[in-house]
């Protein structure tokens, strides 16, 4: 299938309907009455894909990405912003930390990202201060994660 007219090869990022003008050929903006019916389409995916991730995040996700341009961009951002962190905070406890893991593990799931129980696992062992070294051990020997 043929990338969508408003994409080029390698991009990752919407651009409104194109096409080309002038003797020393100009790639401009189509005006919205020259838009053609695969134009539309394009438009409006994207569009659609924009209110879904909109309106599926809190006021504090909504600045990260009100500038994207595009679903793809929104989603980019999304991802990187909730990656989580390498480590707990230095105030944080169990509980806490507990808590905010399971919150990006949720926010990731209705985005789609589905994480194995396993690697789950395996991320909070690794984000535990070195003073539960000792448990974090005990408990990778005796369970096969």
């Amino acid at each position: 299938m043929d990338a969508p007219p408003n994409f080029k090869e390698g991009q990752s990022t919407y651009r409104p309907p194109r096409k080309t003008s002038g003797d020393p050929t100009v790639t401009i903006p189509k005006t919205r009455k020259e838009f053609n019916d695969a134009d539309r389409k394009v438009i409006e995916k994207n569009f659609r894909a924009k209110k879904i991730l909109v309106c599926g995040i809190g006021p504090d996700e909504y600045n990260r990405i009100s500038a994207c341009q595009s679903a793809k961009e929104i989603w980019e951002a999304l991802q990187t912003a909730h990656k989580g962190t390498t480590q707990m905070k230095d105030d944080e406890s169990i509980q806490d930390m507990h808590t905010r893991f399971t919150s990006i593990i949720n926010e990731l799931h209705s985005l789609g990202e589905i994480i194995p129980r396993n690697k789950l696992v395996r991320k909070i062992l690794s984000v535990l201060p070195s003073s539960w070294e000792n448990k974090v051990n005990a408990i990778t020997e005796a369970k096969d994660l």
